[in-house]
């Protein structure tokens, strides 16, 4: 990249949010990580701000994000990786259930850039990345709600792209299929043992590279990975 950006990042302890904070400081960026643990982590503390953080917490967001925009105006970049899995028939999720996925997956995601959009209109140039989902471009059996929370992220990066394209602020947005993270650990399957059954973190991170390093009279606005073969396997049932 020609210029040193300072980028938020959410998720950024582990998985997808991990790998591209990993590049990014390779690339000699400075990076204010958003995570809920960071003590396995070992990112320079030169260029590195950890800032533990639940988005699940969706009533304490507005007063922590209100402050951490006025801590941090150089931020000219957003990417927003914080999420997780849960799936089932309608019927297996409780309605506290519903709104906390659906909290975590998307209105956390919103209520950040809310905070943080006043001073990227106030740059020449800055980006909004989401981390979505294949699950947003069709829904799927089991998977009705966290289709939804994809889909409801995607629909939203595709309006704020055209609210804030005439104040420089370019929004994209990655849709990765099965990638190869912990996101998997507490679900009841996972992408097939071949290599080809699943994306690896970094692609993803590269495609985030990709898009900031593109010209900022461009837009990438949308990025869809997928593992070569689609092999789902299942995991045996706990007693």
């Amino acid at each position: 990249m020609s210029e040193h950006r300072t980028v938020l990042i959410s998720g950024a302890s582990s998985g997808i949010g991990r790998a591209i904070t990993e590049l990014l400081l390779a690339e000699g960026h400075r990076v204010i990580g958003i995570g809920r643990d960071f003590s396995q982590c070992a990112y320079d503390p030169h260029r590195f701000s950890a800032i533990e953080m639940d988005l699940g917490d969706i009533k304490a967001l507005p007063a922590q994000l209100d402050a951490l925009a006025k801590q941090h105006p150089e931020i000219d970049a957003l990417i927003n990786c914080a999420g997780r899995g849960q799936f089932g028939s309608l019927e297996e999720f409780s309605y506290k259930q519903i709104y906390k996925l659906m909290d975590l997956n998307f209105t956390s995601h919103a209520f950040v850039c809310k905070a943080f959009m006043p001073q990227l209109k106030q740059k020449a140039h800055s980006n909004i990345i989401f981390i979505g989902s294949e699950a947003a471009l069709a829904g799927a059996q089991k998977g009705s709600i966290y289709c939804a929370s994809k889909f409801a992220l995607r629909g939203f990066a595709q309006a704020l792209r055209e609210e804030s394209s005439k104040q420089g602020v370019a929004v994209s947005i990655i849709n990765p299929g099965m990638v190869d993270t912990p996101f998997f650990d507490e679900l009841n399957f996972r992408p097939g043992d071949d290599s080809s059954n699943a994306i690896q973190a970094n692609d993803v991170a590269e495609a985030v590279k990709m898009i900031l390093t593109a010209r900022p009279g461009t837009v990438i606005d949308e990025v869809n990975l997928s593992p070569l073969k689609k092999v789902v396997q299942f995991k045996p049932k706990r007693d």
